[in-house]
């Protein structure tokens, strides 16, 4: 199971990345593919790294912009592009094929909004009314314990501690391994829970302690390294690290917390669970984290999540 950055920015798209967005991949004849968030300004960056007509799923962790978003272009797309669309967009068997979207409830209305002024009249012609945006994306809602099969991958939600509905992630393959995504959380049981023995613990680190003391939001990296910790995660990546925070600082306050292997995400780096450390693999180099554990560097946020390449989109 390969997961591959997308966009790493906090809380809006940054100088050097989108918003929150990761792709998880099998390797399989026939590779399962999810999107993790879809964030503001994702798109772009997605469509370089993975064909989104062959997307198995997309999940939502909430319905904050930066972690949504985007879908409203991934529907233009999929409902009007050639490839994916055939025939009048009344007609509902037109659509080849409907993009699965696993989020919380009420997000297939939030999103319509986003699109239209109005819900259920569509700006565009008479005989091409698609009101809900069930011409392209099938819908099912996710709430706290529940589980869902996508190909091989078996995906747990948790709910977390975050001013709206939001929901931690479990990834689990057909051979075990396991990747957690945070989400947006503050410090709570039900993200020990979810990272619980994780090979890779995907985790947001948006606020610094000492600066930002508001509580039930986001994780300081502290408390990000000390939730590692209690879960017993095989490996912390720190992600969701807006411009204006100093990475290093972040990453040195996890690690006083955490004793395993700690590393910033970058887009376009990807980490392949398949033993335990995980393999990550840049687009410069290999990194065995248990090995080879680099020093904090002095960057600040727009630096720590950048890179100058993202992956070829080579799945078709």
């Amino acid at each position: 199971m390969k997961l591959t950055a997308i966009g790493t920015a906090g809380s809006f798209p940054g100088p050097n990345s989108a918003a929150s967005c990761y792709l998880i991949e099998t390797d399989e004849e026939k590779p399962t593919r999810v999107v993790l968030d879809l964030g503001s300004g994702a798109l772009s960056p997605l469509q370089r790294a993975v064909d989104t007509d062959g997307l198995s799923a997309v999940v939502l962790s909430h319905l904050h912009p930066d972690h949504c978003m985007d879908m409203t272009g991934l529907y233009v797309k999929h409902c009007y592009d050639p490839k994916f669309f055939n025939g009048n967009i009344s007609d509902t068997g037109s659509i080849r094929t409907r993009t699965s979207v696993f989020a919380p409830a009420g997000a297939q209305e939030r999103l319509t909004r986003a699109y239209y002024t109005d819900p259920g009249k569509s700006p565009v012609a008479a005989s091409a009314h698609d009101s809900d945006l069930s011409h392209a994306f099938d819908f099912t809602d996710i709430d706290h314990g529940t589980s869902h099969q996508v190909g091989s991958l078996t995906i747990e939600s948790f709910l977390v501690d975050h001013p709206v509905e939001a929901y931690a992630l479990r990834i689990t393959d057909a051979k075990g391994a396991v990747i957690t995504y945070s989400g947006d959380s503050d410090e709570c049981d039900n993200l020990v829970a979810a990272a619980r023995g994780a090979d890779l613990f995907l985790c947001e680190a948006a606020f610094q302690e000492d600066r930002d003391t508001a509580r039930g939001i986001h994780l300081t990296g502290k408390r990000a390294g000390r939730v590692a910790q209690a879960a017993d995660a095989k490996s912390l990546v720190l992600t969701h690290i807006p411009s204006w925070t100093d990475c290093s600082i972040v990453r040195g306050e996890a690690a006083r917390e955490y004793r395993g292997p700690i590393e910033l995400a970058k887009p376009g780096n990807s980490w392949t669970v398949c033993d335990s450390p995980p393999t990550q693999i840049t687009t410069q180099n290999t990194v065995h984290p248990g090995r080879n554990r680099t020093a904090p560097t002095t960057e600040r946020g727009p630096q720590c999540a950048q890179t100058d390449e993202m992956p070829t989109n080579s799945a078709k």
